[in-house]
């Protein structure tokens, strides 16, 4: 199953080639080996968990606060405001375990929790938990007239 994780990137990481050297250069300054980004189903959980604990704190939760009220629940302003806070403090977390501080790097975390969220429900809970973190709940509105109707 890790061997399917494994499939391109690290050995464009390793072999220094291409646009992947400033990449390679963050992911190598992370730790003293410079570890490609490969989790195993336990670290995945463990990093997804140091993610939500992050979202939990109460410095995250105030900086979350003010960007969803900046928002007003509309989703154009959610991702100017409320995606790149949930971007910078997802960052700040996974960083430590080799992913790149940037868009790319969250979208490879992003990725690889996906990839193991059929496998196992612990993770598929904790990424619907922090998917409810970025987006603002949406209402629906009711179809057709069976709600409005005066009998």
């Amino acid at each position: 199953r890790s061997s399917d994780l494994k499939g391109r990137d690290p050995p464009a990481a390793l072999s220094g080639g291409g646009s992947m050297s400033s990449l390679q250069r963050q992911m190598t300054s992370g730790g003293p080996t410079g570890p490609p980004v490969s989790l195993s189903v336990e670290q995945a959980r463990v990093v997804l968990a140091e993610v939500m604990k992050a979202f939990n704190s109460p410095e995250n939760t105030q900086r979350m606060d003010e960007a969803r009220d900046n928002a007003c629940n509309d989703m154009g302003k959610m991702l100017q405001f409320v995606l790149p806070v949930a971007t910078q403090i997802q960052q700040e977390v996974i960083k430590a375990y080799g992913f790149s501080c940037d868009g790319e790097g969250v979208l490879k975390f992003a990725r690889l929790i996906k990839s193991y969220e059929a496998q196992d429900p612990e993770i598929a809970a904790m990424s619907a938990k922090l998917k409810s973190i970025f987006l603002p709940p949406m209402t629906v509105p009711p179809h057709g007239g069976s709600g409005i109707s005066a009998s």
